[in-house]
């Protein structure tokens, strides 16, 4: 909002937990965004994830450096076209580093971010809570959002159930999750249609995750 009555600023949800209000301004968003856009075009593009009950995401997702699919990771779209996964920029890599920086205070220079799962929300699209429990490492999860705000629901490391904390992610916003909070529960239960930036040029929501896989290239 333009005239915030109370200004939102850095807040810790948990401990290893923190959103950033507006840590993308809107050139950056742009450029994002238009990321998104090339990298959501087959192949390898934008897809529908399917369960193994049989159950489909509402959340339609794009990956980058590996292909997440549920439980695991592969180097081509295993649940797909079958195309060999787009390659991971390094700039994401530098990106991911500069948030971890931003929110906890302490730059992760071993941990070279190597994942990006782009999560697209329409405004009926929902995302249960689950846990970013298929990656070897620890390294600090790095959520950035564009486009229509949502709820983002984080909870705890031991069940799906309360305790968990709402909170409002608008367009640019950063949220990291690492250290005790790495493995905790969470979900977006609500997005809120029609209220991204008029300028942004986009009708929905996008979430890019970047994650570190910790997996040995052999």
């Amino acid at each position: 909002m333009d005239a915030e009555l109370f200004p939102r600023s850095r807040t810790e949800i948990a401990p290893g937990a923190v959103h950033v209000p507006d840590w993308l301004d809107m050139d950056r968003q742009r450029r994002l965004l238009e990321a998104c856009r090339e990298w959501a075009r087959p192949p390898a593009g934008l897809r529908t994830v399917r369960t193994p009950g049989g159950g489909a995401m509402t959340a339609r997702q794009v990956c980058l450096g590996l292909h997440w699919y549920p439980y695991g990771y592969a180097r081509t779209v295993v649940d797909g076209d079958g195309a060999p996964v787009k390659p991971f920029p390094d700039w994401l890599d530098e990106l991911g580093r500069r948030a971890v920086e931003d929110a906890l205070g302490a730059r992760e220079a071993a941990a070279a971010y190597d994942i990006a799962l782009i999560n697209f929300y329409d405004g009926d699209a929902r995302m249960g809570m689950h846990r970013d429990s298929d990656e070897k490492s620890d390294a600090p999860v790095v959520s950035l959002s564009l486009g229509d705000t949502c709820v983002f629901r984080f909870g705890n490391t031991e069940t799906r159930a309360r305790p968990y904390t709402d909170v409002e992610l608008r367009s640019g916003d950063l949220f990291v999750f690492g250290g005790a909070a790495r493995r905790a529960y969470h979900g977006v239960p609500r997005v809120h249609a029609g209220s991204g930036p008029p300028g942004l040029g986009l009708t929905g929501r996008l979430n890019v995750t970047l994650r570190v896989g910790g997996f040995d290239d052999g």
